[in-house]
């Protein structure tokens, strides 16, 4: 029974090492193409520079040269962090609210967030469009509200599941210590969802900082976020493009949230267990 079991966790252990190298793998060809020339980019993508082909760091000056990437940079980081704080925050109130206040319109606004997860971006970015456009929220600060809408469902679903879990006689004890309903939530209930929490703004922050589309129909170019300022600025005349600062700026981009991800990993399968525990 030792050997099978030792067999079984052998090959476990080589399927998910696979399994981590595909995965790893695309990162790794774009961080070695992004010192090597433009043209051997194209010919060789998966060899290793040599004398010949290194670049050295002039595909990381000609990226922050040409795109733009700086003030994209701190326009992604100031919209990905105050995004993801007001998500964390009103998501964590309204799982608070929806999960102790029992009634037909809390359970109608529990479907509607979870309904809300399962529709297509693609199916609501037009009408999206042209109400945001019409809010006068296509701005810096309006694109926090709409990724407030877009990422509620999950984070709400989420947080319901974890609040379940917390004892409803802590919050009574605050209760009859003199707390308000927000004193309580704050000093008592947010403290306790930390490992959800931690987990919704890993989630929503690597979404938030990667995505594309909804910035560039937001934004458009006026107000280039990372991802829309590397795909803009790459491109070149006649569909020529600069592969090698292409391919540093995909690493500058990568980089900080590699880097959140790595600090805050430990947290994201306790809080996604603890989140489906009764959700």
């Amino acid at each position: 029974m030792n050997k099978r079991k030792r067999t079984a966790n052998v090959f476990v252990f080589v399927f998910l090492s696979l399994l981590a190298v595909l995965f790893v793998s695309p990162i790794i060809i774009v961080f070695i193409n992004s010192f090597k020339t433009k043209f051997n980019i194209i010919s060789a993508p998966f060899s290793f520079p040599n004398s010949e082909t290194f670049a050295g760091a002039d595909n990381y000056a000609n990226g922050i040269n040409y795109s733009g990437i700086i003030p994209a940079f701190f326009r992604s980081l100031f919209i990905t962090v105050l995004a993801v704080i007001v998500l964390v925050v009103c998501t964590s109130m309204a799982a608070w609210y929806i999960t102790r206040v029992k009634s037909k319109f809390t359970k109608l606004m529990y479907y509607l967030f979870v309904f809300s997860m399962i529709v297509p971006f693609q199916m609501v970015m037009f009408s999206m469009t042209f109400t945001v456009t019409s809010l006068k929220l296509n701005n810096l600060i309006g694109i926090i509200f709409v990724y407030l809408g877009f990422g509620a469902g999950l984070s709400v679903f989420m947080m319901s599941g974890f609040v379940k879990s917390i004892p409803h006689e802590i919050e009574e004890a605050a209760m009859i210590d003199g707390c308000s309903p927000l004193q309580t939530f704050f000093m008592i209930v947010f403290p306790i969802l930390k490992p959800t929490a931690i987990t919704v703004s890993i989630l929503n922050a690597m979404w938030i900082w990667n995505d594309y589309l909804l910035p560039y129909l937001i934004l458009g170019t006026s107000n280039k976020t990372m991802p829309v300022a590397i795909q803009l600025a790459m491109q070149g005349a006649y569909g020529a493009v600069d592969w090698g600062g292409f391919m540093a700026m995909l690493v500058i981009a990568i980089i900080p949230i590699i880097i959140f991800y790595i600090a805050c990993q430990k947290y994201i399968i306790k809080g996604v267990v603890a989140g489906a525990v009764k959700g």
